[in-house]
Formats: structure tokens, C-alpha cells, sequence
């Protein structure tokens, strides 16, 4: 039997624990949603749609932080400025693909691979395509800026971004690696995630709060959800900061590892029974 099948409630100090998990890995190429999973189910917290909702919801804070430190990029597409505009478009269209893809697969993800089996493999198989693939190790310093995108790399990095729909994937991986396959810098690899990531994070929080906010707030109360709001806000705008040097000196390798070594860790606990796997 697992040392948690009993579902914990979530307090304030697991709504902080889970806050700063969500806001360090939500832009991070680690899957936010596999360590959510992972430290929910640490906590004695259970797979059911409250807490599942709380773990989208929370995503509002790292929101809040891109938008500060690119605040010059959003008011330039604001303004409309010529290329805030086509900055905008390549937005939208990456944008798209995923929102079609969700529509069509959320209720089969949300039944079958909200688990922790599903996102152990996602992160061992990310991890050995980030190892493997020299664009991906280096981070393409000589590749491309945003101002010369056209909407053709937009429209296949939103087609990469809907691999993240699969939990354990990573969306900022996929966003990231779609990118400099395509020719960008790491740094505009990771500029067009994040921004992205604005959009897609807001759709899928504001979709989810309308499902299941109710039911959240009365199983959790809002404490919990402002404290892990906030936590994963401030969590998030160190991590982007990091991340954005790191990413232009080094790339993705040691990522890759983490992923790797991580996954190896989590599938030897389950097969202990020591986390749950549901």
C-alpha cells in the first residue's frame, strides 16, 4: 500500500511549498506540471480536480512576472509599433495550434495521464532528446533574433508547443527547443517562450478557474490560493532572470541531465511505493 493513499488538505504551508515549486519551474524546460504533480503527491495531496485546478490556477503569478520584466516587448505590441505588431502575430499564431489540440484532448489527458508514470517518462524522454541533439545541448548561439521571425517559425513552434499538453513535457521545452531547431538564438528562443507563455498560461488558468474555481475555493479557501499565487509570482521572475543568462552562455545540457537523473529517481519511488502513482 502507499505511504499516501490518504489525501492531505492543503494549508498554507503547502500552498507556499507548491507556489515556489510552480513559479520555479513553470519557465524553466523541466515540466511545472510533472514537479507540481510530484510535490502534491510528497505532501499527501491527491489527484482530484481541486487540486488539480489549484495547480493551473497558481500559474496567475508567473504570469504577473513576465509581463514585469518584458514589459517593454508588451508595451511595444500595446502601442502597436511596427514590431510589436509582427511580434503580436507570431504570438497569435503560435498560439493557435494549441488552443485547437486542447479543446480536442484536455478531458483525455485530465482522465488518463495526470499520473506520475506518464510524466516520468516524459522527462526522461525529454531529457535524452535535450542530451542528443547538439542545437538543443549548445543553445545555437549563432541563431537568429525575434525582429527577423517570420510566421512560418511561429506557426511550427505552437505545433511544438502542443506536445506540452502531455504532463512531464514541459512547455517551455518545447517552445524553447522548437525555436532553435528553427534557427533562433537562445535568447529568443526564450524571449518567444515566454511571452508566449503569457497567452497560453492566461487561456488555460482563466479556462480552468471557470471549470473548477468554485470547487476549489470551497474545498481550499482563498488563502491558499493567494499564498501560492504570490509565492509562485516572485519564485518565477528570479527563475526567468536566471534562466535567460544561463540558457545564453550554456544551453540545455544540464537540463537534460536533471531530467534524466530526476526520472530515475521518481520511477525507482514508485516501484518502491513510496509515491503514489495515480
Amino acid at each position: 500500500m502507499s505511504a499516501l493513499a490518504d489525501s492531505a488538505p492543503l494549508g498554507p504551508l503547502e500552498a507556499l511549498i507548491l507556489g515556489i515549486v510552480e513559479g520555479i519551474t513553470e519557465y524553466l524546460p523541466v515540466s511545472s506540471t510533472g514537479h507540481l504533480i510530484l510535490t502534491q503527491r510528497l505532501l499527501g495531496i491527491g489527484n482530484d480536480p481541486a487540486s488539480r485546478t489549484f495547480a493551473i490556477c497558481i500559474q496567475g503569478g508567473a504570469i504577473l512576472a513576465v509581463l514585469g520584466l518584458y514589459w517593454p516587448r508588451v508595451r511595444s505590441m500595446l502601442r502597436l509599433e511596427a514590431q510589436g505588431l509582427q511580434l503580436a502575430r507570431n504570438l497569435l499564431i503560435a498560439f493557435a495550434p494549441a488552443v485547437v489540440a486542447a479543446l480536442l484532448l484536455e478531458d483525455f489527458i485530465d482522465a488518463h495521464l495526470f499520473g506520475l508514470v506518464p510524466v516520468v517518462c516524459a522527462w526522461l524522454v525529454g531529457g535524452v532528446v535535450m542530451l542528443g541533439w547538439k542545437r538543443l545541448r549548445d543553445g545555437n548561439p549563432g541563431g537568429s533574433g525575434l525582429e527577423t521571425m517570420g510566421w512560418r517559425i511561429a506557426l511550427f513552434i505552437g505545433l511544438f508547443q502542443c506536445l506540452a499538453l502531455l504532463p512531464g513535457t514541459s512547455r517551455s521545452f518545447a517552445t524553447i527547443a522548437g525555436g532553435l531547431l528553427l534557427g533562433l538564438s537562445g535568447a529568443a528562443a526564450v524571449e518567444f517562450s515566454l511571452l508566449l507563455g503569457v497567452l497560453t498560461l492566461t487561456a488555460a488558468t482563466a479556462k480552468k478557474a471557470l471549470d473548477g474555481g468554485a470547487d476549489m475555493l470551497e474545498q481550499f479557501g482563498t488563502a491558499p490560493v493567494a499564498i501560492g499565487f504570490l509565492a509562485g509570482g516572485v519564485s518565477a521572475f528570479l527563475a526567468v532572470r536566471w534562466l535567460v543568462a544561463w540558457l545564453q552562455q550554456r544551453g540545455l545540457a544540464p537540463f537534460g541531465w536533471y531530467r534524466v537523473i530526476l526520472a530515475l529517481v521518481v520511477a525507482v519511488l514508485l516501484w518502491q511505493g513510496v509515491i503514489d502513482a495515480s
